[in-house]
C-alpha cells in the first residue's frame, strides 16, 4: 500500500530535478549561443516540456482515445496557464515584456484555429488538413521565432 507513495514521491522528486537541469542547462545555451532566453524559452524548454503530452497524446488517438488526446493537450494547457504561471507569480513577480504580444497573438489564434475546428463541420473532429494547418501555423511560428532574435 505504501509503495505506491513511495514511487510518486521518487518520479516528484525526479520530474524537479529534471526541471531545474531543464532550466540551467537552456540558460546556459542561450548564454553560450548568445540567443535571448525567450528563444530559448519558447523553443528548446517549450518543446521539452511537451513531449510527454505529445506522446501521451499520440498514443490515445492510436488507440481511437481521441477524447483523451483532446483533453490532454486543453487540460495541459489550462493547467499551465493558471496553476503553474499563478504559482511561479507568487513565489516571484512574473515581468510581462512587450515582446511577448505576438507569442499571445499566435497563442490566441491557435485556440482560435481549434476550437473552429472541433465545433464546426457534421463530423465535429479535427481532421487532418485541419490538424496539417495547426502543424504549418506551429512551423510558421518557430521560423518566426528564429528570425526575431
Amino acid at each position: 500500500m505504501i509503495i505506491p507513495f513511495v514511487l510518486l514521491a521518487i518520479g516528484l522528486a525526479l520530474v524537479v530535478k529534471g526541471a531545474d537541469f531543464l532550466v540551467n542547462g537552456a540558460s546556459s545555451l542561450a548564454k553560450r549561443l548568445a540567443v535571448p532566453e525567450i528563444v530559448i524559452g519558447l523553443t528548446i524548454v517549450s518543446i521539452g516540456t511537451s513531449l510527454p503530452e505529445l506522446a501521451t497524446s499520440a498514443v490515445a488517438a492510436l488507440k481511437k482515445r481521441c477524447d483523451l488526446a483532446v483533453g490532454n493537450v486543453v487540460g495541459s494547457n489550462i493547467f499551465n496557464i493558471l496553476l503553474i504561471l499563478g504559482v511561479s507569480a507568487g513565489i516571484s513577480p512574473v515581468r510581462y515584456a512587450v515582446v511577448f504580444n505576438i507569442d499571445l497573438y499566435i497563442f490566441g489564434l491557435g485556440i482560435l484555429l481549434l476550437f473552429t475546428a472541433m465545433f464546426t463541420g457534421k463530423t465535429r473532429k479535427l481532421d487532418r488538413w485541419e490538424a496539417l494547418i495547426l502543424l504549418i501555423t506551429y512551423i510558421g511560428y518557430m521560423v518566426y521565432i528564429i528570425l526575431r532574435k
